[in-house]
């Protein structure tokens, strides 16, 4: 099995870049949808929009992509096991798992705004919206650099 995934690690590789590229994408928008969802009245066309538009993008896109992301990642740890002894794997490895937590956040974030309810304030969102692309520049920098 290892001999196969390293006879196909660059596609594996491809393969989880294509799937954190839509991850990522779906991460930096989600928030935004809240933040204007938010500035919505409840009952309106508007909310009604957001609350179609924040369940396709989380079920037909993000949770889609981050399940694929960790298939194509913990085969290529597979195909080479000696990156977890590496301290920069370590690290990286933590980051995920936040970019995780925060997934899970918006997941339920999106199941409180379909109820109509409203968890935080439109600055709050803003705010969160920084999360994901500041995990992912470091998450990034980790992998390329390998700076430990």
């Amino acid at each position: 099995m290892q001999n196969f995934l390293i006879d196909g690690y660059d596609w594996l590789r491809a393969l989880h870049v294509i799937s954190v590229i839509f991850w990522m994408a779906g991460m930096a928008y989600l928030p935004r949808l809240f933040v204007y969802h938010r500035e919505s009245e409840i009952g309106s066309d508007k909310s009604e929009t957001f609350k179609v538009m924040e369940r396709r993008l989380l079920r037909g896109i993000i949770n889609p992509a981050m399940i694929s992301t960790f298939l194509f990642g913990i085969l290529m740890l597979i195909a080479v096991p000696d990156w977890l002894s590496q301290p920069w794997m370590h690290v990286k490895l933590t980051l995920v798992v936040l970019m995780t937590a925060l997934h899970g956040m918006f997941a339920r974030w999106r199941k409180q705004f379909e109820r109509d309810e409203r968890p935080y304030s439109s600055r709050f969102f803003r705010i969160v919206n920084e999360g994901p692309p500041v995990l992912v520049v470091f998450i990034v920098i980790l992998v390329v650099v390998k700076p430990f």
